[in-house]
């Protein structure tokens, strides 16, 4: 009978030791508000027509340029609100369009991704080419984000006057 309570007592104290216990601690969190944009590779781009070699034809509308990234950054608040990017130009040119097209997102990115709008005519006033951005990353760099597609048009030839290397500047802005 001794050695049984002995032997009682000993597990009573084993089972006791081997209890576990649990705490809790607060852990502060902070996310902020993010809104970042870059169009990738840095630089401009030349669109130039070229001149016919046969005399009644027409001057040839130069190849798209499809060496442009938009790459952003996304943390929004609460509440379902989404982010769009839009572009616009500076100038309009005499007898001739300036088009861009965003194409889907692809990458190394993640999150709730913009949606391209149809190809669009740049003119001074913004216009949505991708829009539906919530919480999301697309990747930095080339290959990464919305490839653009930047196209010219002739819209009414006899508007068009020669010109040399005149500089259009796109301005690309993100909002909410």
């Amino acid at each position: 009978m001794y050695c049984q309570t002995i032997l009682l007592i000993s597990l009573s104290v084993s089972f006791k030791i081997l209890a576990q216990t649990t705490g809790n601690r607060s852990v502060a969190v902070t996310l902020p508000v993010v809104t970042l944009m870059d169009i990738e590779p840095a630089g401009a781009i030349s669109l130039n027509y070229t001149t016919p070699t046969e005399a009644g034809n027409a001057v040839t509308v130069p190849t798209s340029n499809t060496t442009k990234w938009v790459n952003y950054t996304s943390a929004i608040v609460s509440g379902g609100i989404t982010r769009r990017i839009t572009a616009s130009i500076n100038q309009v040119l005499p007898g001739i369009d300036i088009k861009i097209l965003a194409a889907a997102a692809s990458g190394s990115g993640g999150g709730t991704l913009g949606t391209p709008a149809a190809q669009i005519t740049l003119t001074t006033t913004a216009r949505t080419i991708i829009s539906g951005i919530g919480g999301a990353f697309t990747g930095n760099g080339i290959n990464n984000g919305h490839r653009l597609t930047i196209s010219l048009t002739t819209n009414t030839y006899a508007n068009l006057s020669a010109r040399t290397s005149t500089p259009v500047v796109i301005t690309y802005t993100i909002t909410e």
